[in-house]
């Protein structure tokens, strides 16, 4: 395969990743949290709660209340996020549309809340691993991100616990506090499906078992084992520290490992980003 074909072949999958995502985000909605009056967080929160009070067609506002944003994000992020985004919402916005008339599936506001929040945020996972959005808010965020000193999780998450509180005057209180139970099954899920169940965490480890607990590591885990030279501030005291990346699904038994050898071992565990993923899939010797 031709590295042009190649480029054509990642293009499409990205299309049809971010087409798949705004079909299940739409499908969450309108089958499981909205027939509950259960809402989202952020500009379709806000859409929600204008369909409902005015009887115009939710995918309508979608679209209208995210572009002024998505102006913006050509303007300061750039221009493949920008036409990334506006096609998801494009999409979204047609998904909501044809799904609406459909039935949700149960009445039962929990399941409803579960379900519609796990399948909400497969969705938008997908959107955003293939470099898309569907929420202007993501792109305000990441604009205030550069002139506060709050993450872009916390401009976020502030802003959708706002526009939460306001959905309790509109459809009640308990059903805005299963919007934030769907908000945060959403949040985590977003977080899995954008990271994998394999995110990978760099861990260093500093202990006088260097040696046993570095080959056991390598036997047990089957991971290569980077030594960085270590010498205490203090004391003066040289000796080998234990880097090695693994899954996250590999940090229990890593720890167990480490405590056979020394049960006192100083451990840091973060999360990888980037190339170190691929790092992470290698031994390194």
């Amino acid at each position: 395969m031709t590295k042009k074909s190649n480029k054509i072949l990642i293009k499409l999958s990205r299309v049809f990743f971010m087409i798949l995502g705004s079909i299940l985000a739409a499908m969450a909605l309108e089958i499981f949290l909205i027939p509950n009056n259960i809402i989202d967080g952020g500009i379709t929160g806000i859409s929600i709660m204008a369909s409902h009070l005015t009887s115009i067609q939710l995918g309508v506002f979608i679209v209208v209340l995210n572009l002024p944003f998505v102006i913006i994000g050509y303007r300061q992020i750039g221009k493949t996020f920008a036409l990334s985004t506006i096609f998801s919402v494009i999409c979204f916005s047609i998904g909501v549309t044809l799904l609406h008339p459909v039935s949700g599936v149960t009445q039962d506001t929990l399941l409803a809340t579960i379900f519609g929040g796990i399948i909400l945020g497969v969705g938008v996972g997908l959107i955003i691993r293939n470099g898309g959005s569907l929420d202007g808010t993501e792109i305000v965020a990441i604009l205030l991100e550069k002139k506060s000193a709050f993450s872009i999780g916390e401009i976020v998450m502030f802003i959708n616990f706002f526009i939460l509180g306001i959905s309790g005057f509109l459809f009640g209180w308990d059903r805005a506090m299963y919007s934030l139970i769907a908000y945060f099954i959403a949040f985590k899920t977003i977080d899995i499906t954008v990271e994998g169940l394999e995110e990978s965490k760099a861990v260093i480890i500093v202990s006088d078992k260097n040696s046993d607990i570095s080959k056991a590591i390598m036997d047990r885990l089957g991971r290569g084992i980077t030594l960085l030279d270590g010498k205490g501030a203090y004391s003066g005291y040289e000796t080998d520290v234990i880097y090695v990346v693994i899954s996250r699904l590999e940090v229990a038994k890593l720890k167990n490992i480490v405590s056979d050898f020394d049960e006192h071992a100083l451990i840091t565990i973060t999360s990888v980003e980037g190339t170190g993923k691929k790092y992470a899939k290698k031994a390194i010797h």
